[in-house]
């Protein structure tokens, strides 16, 4: 071996060396789970190899900022996508502070790096009329499972509820007296959703076949032949499978129906403040994104309909 690469394995030996003790921190003293702490290793130990091996200064003590930019437009070149690279940035960030508190370095200059801009993307959402066409169509059974299927989509788009929120459903979260239903949102927050005739109709015509079909019953709402409550893999086949017959979407899931509820929502007319509260979204921000779509969807009908577009 060379005095060049002898130099450059001497310095990755270093680093590990430093890692194994960072690695310790993170299960012991942060408690991260053995996912994210393999995520942290293996981004870490993926820069040093490539840093010190490509690199004419390599040092751990000098996590120099030229070169974390350099390694990170590399990344992108082999076509790492802007996710993984922020999430590879963010791994060396948390090894510097470590390295800056257990005082190996004087200064945590990442802090001075930027991670890749990333476009949001717009939500896919369905038009009114095709859910319209689904929901009072003869696409479904007129059985249990039929009336449970339709019922799920109806909830979805009538709701905004979330996949896991609908799996979770009890029958005593379903009110038909005050027409609202109660759902445990993400941190185990939960919220008040209302719902109209529509939904409450269809909530009628499932619980009524429900209830004479399966005898024995758990407390869950939604339900399989066997009494037990739904999985998510089974619902979210079902909707893939009903709204692939009214949409070209490539990835007819639940969340699409999500989607559907915000943007239409406020195509109408709703408020933004009052939809973040029945989404369960904790910041505004999470819900603005439907605007760019409603403006998205008023640009395109302007250019089909102004003579001057």
């Amino acid at each position: 071996m060379n005095s060049f690469y002898y130099i450059r394995y001497s310095l990755v030996l270093e680093a590990m060396i430093y890692l194994d003790r960072f690695i310790d921190y993170l299960n012991y003293e942060r408690n991260y789970s053995s996912k994210t702490v393999k995520a942290y290793r293996n981004d870490i130990e993926q820069f040093f190899q490539d840093m010190c091996f490509n690199s004419e200064e390599c040092s751990l003590k000098e996590l120099n900022v030229y070169n974390v930019r350099s390694w990170m437009v590399s990344l992108m070149d082999q076509g790492y996508s802007t996710a993984s690279v922020k999430r590879k940035l963010s791994s060396l960030r948390v090894f510097s502070r470590y390295l800056l508190k257990i005082g190996e370095i004087k200064s945590d200059k990442l802090k001075l790096v930027e991670g890749p801009k990333s476009g949001k993307n717009l939500p896919e959402f369905i038009q009114a009329k095709d859910m319209d066409k689904l929901l009072e169509g003869e696409f479904f059974e007129k059985n249990f499972e039929g009336f449970r299927d339709k019922l799920m989509i109806d909830m979805f788009y009538s709701t905004g509820i979330r996949l896991a929120e609908l799996v979770g459903l009890n029958d005593s979260d379903v009110d038909l007296v005050s027409r609202q239903i109660k759902v445990l949102g993400k941190g185990n927050k939960e919220r008040v959703i209302p719902f109209g005739s529509s939904l409450a109709d269809s909530i009628c015509e499932y619980l009524k076949e429900r209830n004479t079909s399966i005898e024995n019953r758990s407390g869950a709402f939604f339900i399989r032949s066997n009494g037990l409550r739904v999985y998510r893999n089974l619902v979210y086949k079902s909707v893939q499978s009903s709204l692939s017959t009214i949409s070209t979407l490539v990835k007819c899931s639940p969340h699409v129906l999500r989607h559907s509820f915000a943007t239409n929502m406020l195509n109408n007319g709703a408020d933004l403040q009052v939809i973040k509260e029945i989404l369960g979204h904790t910041s505004l921000s999470a819900t603005e994104v439907y605007t760019h779509t409603t403006f998205k969807e008023l640009k395109k009908v302007y250019n089909q309909a102004h003579p001057r577009a």
